[in-house]
């Protein structure tokens, strides 16, 4: 399927035709659409339309609330290949992957209908006699999610899916890079809500545009939750704005992700799982490896093993049969990549890959060789996250160290280790193991499921998406008690009487 028929069958050809921002593909570099972007008095309505809205959605019953996301991972189903190949064609994702995100918004969606019969809250023993304390969970309002054009399309539906069933309204500004997915999901939403018949206008928006359509939607009280990911610079700026008003914000930032290689590892297992995490989606996953801590007594067999794997991945067009290695986003992440291998050559770093490769009909696109680069320790430029198939390697000789060097980064997202010592496997995972959000033993750092809370801690953002718990960032909590009593004892036993 083109680019056109593609568009054609999710129903926006006419949406990304005749606009003022055009859209290129990372594959081939050619323009596949031109969209209307949105200006100051469209994000202004938009949130007043999603206050309005609000007000009626809250009086919902969840499980009604929960109804609508249903419908919606139907329509998921039903357009599944051709959204996960437009997500290939916009993001430059092999389409096992593209497909396997539209799944993750399918499963999302099955998690937040059950959800909504389990907003749960707590009761209190009270210290009072004939009193009842409880705890209420109410929805917050407008959640304003911001994505990344790495995952143009689930991270959307993480946030949308439980702040949808939680009771609030939803606008939501993608990345320019990745502006048509989002059309065609927006499309699918508006789809399910007419068939639900009896959403409030205005429950879910879409706005298209840059860095000025995101800011002011940052500094708008009415947005009331925030939910951006994306790099750390991004969320700094976020996360200072939204305070600076008392706003909430969930980030998902950054993550400079590591692996450990234990001698006790399996090979096959470890050397499977560093493939993927290192490798897929050309190293711009927010969980890609990026960070390998080999044991010395295998550290050699491991880096010739790798090298070899290294040099066989299949790299071409995405939508390809057989590739699994697409493009770069674009010729900025290009540039960034090189510009971090000189570095580390600079910084006593061997190189092995990292060079672009030609792909025939995709002569525009930035394909280019996953990199391994032996390094001699952790410099300067192995503790910075370089969005790229950059895979840094080093020798350790102590599995404390190891997870040391593990946490040395700024940022605290995925982590893994490969080992079958039972004691270094529930090291790792311990309170002095690895201080990352996510922790991993025997499987790479990428690739989570939607069942757990996803997110870290550090320059991450400290925010949780999707699964678990995470459904109480998109609501705010009341601590209530009643006196069914003819008494008013005080708490604390303080004597306020009179007389």
């Amino acid at each position: 399927m083109d680019a056109n028929s593609i568009l054609a069958e999710l129903g926006i050809a006419k949406l990304a035709d005749g606009g003022d921002m055009d859209v290129a593909s990372p594959i081939t570099g050619a323009v596949i659409g031109r969209v209307k972007t949105h200006g100051e008095k469209d994000v202004d309505a938009a949130l007043a339309r999603a206050r309005t809205a609000f007000a009626q959605w809250r009086d919902v019953p969840a499980p009604r609330r929960g109804e609508l996301v249903r419908l919606l991972g139907n329509r998921l189903r039903e357009k599944k290949d051709a959204l996960g190949r437009l997500v290939s064609l916009e993001a430059g994702k092999i389409l096992q992957e593209g497909l396997g995100e539209v799944q993750e918004m399918i499963d999302i969606c099955d998690f937040a209908v059950g959800l909504s019969r389990q907003l749960y809250g707590l009761t209190i023993a009270s210290e009072r006699p004939g009193h009842r304390m409880a705890e209420s969970w109410h929805p917050v309002g407008v959640c304003t999610v911001i994505s990344a054009f790495n995952f143009p399309v689930a991270v959307w539906s993480w946030n949308a899916a439980l702040a949808l069933v939680c009771g609030n309204a939803v606008v939501w500004k993608p990345s320019e890079k990745t502006p048509l997915t989002a059309l065609a999901v927006d499309r699918i939403m508006q789809d399910a809500i007419a068939e639900f018949g009896s959403a409030p206008a205005g429950l879910t928006s879409l706005i298209i545009g840059g860095r000025e359509a995101g800011a002011q939607l940052v500094a708008d009280p009415r947005s009331d939750i925030v939910s951006a990911t994306g790099s750390t610079a991004m969320g700094r700026a976020v996360g200072v704005e939204v305070a600076r008003r008392f706003g909430r914000s969930i980030l998902e930032l950054g993550g400079n992700n590591a692996g450990i290689v234990s001698k006790s590892a399996d090979p096959e297992l470890a050397l499977r799982g560093i493939l993927f995490s290192a490798v897929g989606t050309a190293g711009q996953r927010c969980t890609s490896l990026r960070r390998l801590f080999v044991h010395e007594s295998v550290y050699d067999d491991t880096v010739a093993r790798l090298k070899t794997f290294y040099a066989k991945v299949p790299i071409g067009n995405p939508l390809e049969k057989g590739t699994l290695m697409g493009p770069l986003i674009d010729a900025q992440a290009f540039s960034r990549m090189q510009q971090a291998l000189q570095q580390a050559k600079d910084e006593g770093g061997t190189v092995t890959g990292g060079e672009r490769v030609e792909v025939k009909g995709c002569e525009q696109g930035f394909y280019v060789r996953p990199a391994l680069v032996e390094m001699p320790a952790q410099t300067p430029v192995v503790l910075t996250e370089t969005f790229a198939p950059i895979l840094y390697v080093l020798r350790y000789s102590d599995f404390d160290d190891a997870i040391a060097a593990n946490n040395a980064a700024s940022h605290g997202l995925s982590s893994c280790a490969f080992t079958n010592d039972l004691r270094e496997a529930e090291r790792f995972l311990s309170a002095a193991g690895s201080d990352c959000g996510i922790a991993n033993v025997n499987i790479g750092p990428s690739g989570a499921e939607i069942g757990g809370a996803f997110g870290g801690e550090k320059e991450t953002g400290g925010g949780r998406e999707s699964g678990s718990d995470a459904w109480k960032g998109y609501m705010r909590r009341a601590t209530n008690t009643v006196n069914y009593s003819s008494e008013l004892p005080l708490a604390q036993g303080i004597d306020f009487s009179i007389g």
